[in-house]
């Protein structure tokens, strides 16, 4: 049996130790660990009364707010899988993910509830399986004993009625069910290289172990207060949000529903933050503030600060480092499957830019192997496989992906990269082209797919192209169908245009894909071509990667037309 410790224990545990001490806080409100630790158990019980049973899948989809730490560690306690959903995700994806996962509840924020209620017919969660944050909180400042408000709304059950409705309390002797750390703890949607999401399988005992790897090889303690900006649905801030509970920290949540770069220094400034991971993207925004701006924050207690998901440029880690003098910065590699396995030190971010470091102490030897699976020499291309302790327990329902994940205890995600003659890892390939724009995955497949269903489209691909903001956009090459290609859109010479035909233009395409696709996965730029320009394999399969670079020599140096 393992013995290993949930996020419950860790709550339950620092609610004795240190029961007045701030646990998690955001904007509006706050959490001792006491009170994290009751409201967890009343959730936990309502939840549970309400018809769900231990191992059932409950959904959460909400911008970041104080209430994803106590449902994260309410489901633990009841033995509930979490299922944490991307806000940013159109409504038939996020019903892909309720029916995929076979959600039995759904928690939500207001600002989805409409999202929701267009699906609601296709979904069989039970009436009572739809919860609906409150946009006020309730019970937990200034007093746990405040009536809540806004308890009653039309086919959905409020939030902040569970714990204070007596149907869903049951009477505190009441005994919850007993969790191991190898039951399931939650299922993290991540996309395959074929746009599909797939339902990775996290264990209590990998979180834990994860956690306690972070712990041990950042120097992170008790008297660390971290910020989690990153989205509470992505494994960053799980991940980091599990070391520091588990540390008994204080975690204060950014739960501002967009990101601002002035409020995210206030926040780091009076409420002394030593740690917080942003994406590239978010560093620029903060540093491109007037420089009056930024120096009215004391950023001087920022200790550490992680850049990760995307590759960041050496003028930006130089200017992170100048402003953040008592910082000092990290970069990690990793996914939701494998957890992390490469860190980029302090010391190294310089020196070996642009490589994503060496295996740290969570992480077994990585190898890199060819085609028939023989480790390849340093400085030749391979695919990577890591070996952690928490590695993911394979994919829900989808056991020809789990098994083309692992060769034995390795685990790998697509990505291909390199070893230099000093042991760092180079990445190469994005997971097969994969595109990173503000730190969200796109795969071009996905954003082809919906393109190609459009009756003037014959063909087309799609590729990234480097943005100072985004870190990367989508970029879609198509190819019109004969009739609409009469034009001054077909000229073989035809680069970036607003207005491509009198039959069809880019932004006709745009919104084609605006309706049925995130909006952050839908095409900044549009580019049409004959079907000749497309570069292909002796098999006619389109070569993204030449397909890059050939867009790439007719764009670079200029400003690209946004549709």
């Amino acid at each position: 049996m393992n013995h290993l410790l949930t996020i419950s224990d860790a709550i339950a545990t620092h609610a004795r130790l240190s029961p007045e001490k701030i646990g998690a806080r955001d904007s509006k409100c706050e959490l001792t660990y006491t009170q994290w630790d009751r409201r967890a158990s009343q959730l936990a019980h309502a939840l549970l009364n309400t018809g769900l049973q231990p191992g059932d899948r409950v959904a959460v989809l909400a911008t970041n707010c104080l209430e994803w730490m106590e449902i994260y560690v309410a489901l633990a306690r009841a033995g509930l899988v979490a299922v944490p959903i991307n806000f940013r995700l159109a409504a038939n994806e996020i019903l892909y993910i309720l029916a995929d996962s076979e959600a039995a509840a759904l928690i939500t924020g207001n600002a989805f509830r409409a999202t929701v209620d267009s699906v609601r017919d296709q979904l069989s969660i039970p009436a009572e399986g739809f919860v609906l944050l409150d946009d006020a909180p309730a019970a937990i400042k200034p007093t746990e004993n405040k009536p809540a408000e806004n308890t009653r709304c039309e086919n959905w059950l409020s939030y902040e009625a569970l714990f204070s409705d007596d149907r869903w309390q049951a009477p505190p002797a009441a005994a919850l069910p007993v969790v191991t750390a190898e039951q399931t703890c939650a299922l993290m949607y991540t996309s395959g290289t074929t746009g599909r999401p797939k339902g990775a399988i996290r264990s209590h005992a990998g979180s834990t172990l994860i956690a306690l790897a972070t712990a041990l090889e950042l120097g992170f303690t008790r008297d660390d207060t971290a910020l989690l900006v990153m989205p509470l649905c992505h494994a960053n801030s799980l991940y980091f949000g599990n070391t520091f509970m588990h540390l008994g920290a204080t975690i204060v949540v950014d739960d501002n529903p967009s990101f601002d770069a002035e409020t995210l220094l206030s926040v780091l400034s009076e409420q002394g933050i030593t740690f917080t991971s942003l994406v590239p993207t978010h560093f620029t925004m903060m540093l491109e503030l007037p420089s009056d701006v930024r120096a009215r924050y004391d950023v001087s207690r920022v200790g550490r600060l992680m850049i990760s998901s995307a590759p960041a440029r050496e003028n930006l880690k130089r200017a992170i480092l100048d402003y953040f003098s008592n910082g000092k910065l990290y970069e990690l590699y990793g996914s939701t499957e494998a957890g992390w396995v490469t860190l980029l030190r302090p010391d190294e971010q310089i020196k070996k830019l642009g490589s994503v470091g060496r295996e740290w102490a969570g992480s077994g030897a990585i190898r890199l192997l060819d085609k028939d699976g023989r480790e390849v020499s340093d400085g030749d291309v391979g695919e990577l496989f890591s070996r952690t302790s928490y590695v993911f327990d394979g994919y829900w329902n989808d056991q020809k992906n789990t098994a083309e994940a692992f060769r034995g205890h390795w685990c790998s995600v697509g990505d291909m990269a390199r070893r230099d003659e000093d042991g760092y890892i180079w990445l190469v390939d994005r997971k097969s082209n994969m595109i990173i724009s503000g730190g969200e995955n796109i795969y071009p497949s996905e954003v082809e797919e919906v393109l190609s269903r459009h009756e003037s489209v014959s063909d087309v691909a799609v590729v990234g192209v480097p943005d100072d903001i985004w870190g990367e956009t989508v970029h879609a090459v198509v190819v019109l169908r004969e009739q609409q290609a009469s034009g001054d859109h077909a000229n073989k010479d035809q680069t970036i245009t607003d207005k491509t035909s009198d039959y069809i233009d880019d932004s006709h395409l745009v919104t084609w894909c605006r309706e049925r696709l995130s909006a952050f996965k839908c095409p900044r730029h549009i580019q049409f071509v004959k079907d000749d320009q497309l570069p292909r394999t002796a098999t006619g399969k389109i070569q993204h990667r030449k397909l890059r670079d050939w867009v790439l020599s007719g764009v670079s140096g200029q400003t690209n037309t946004q549709v």
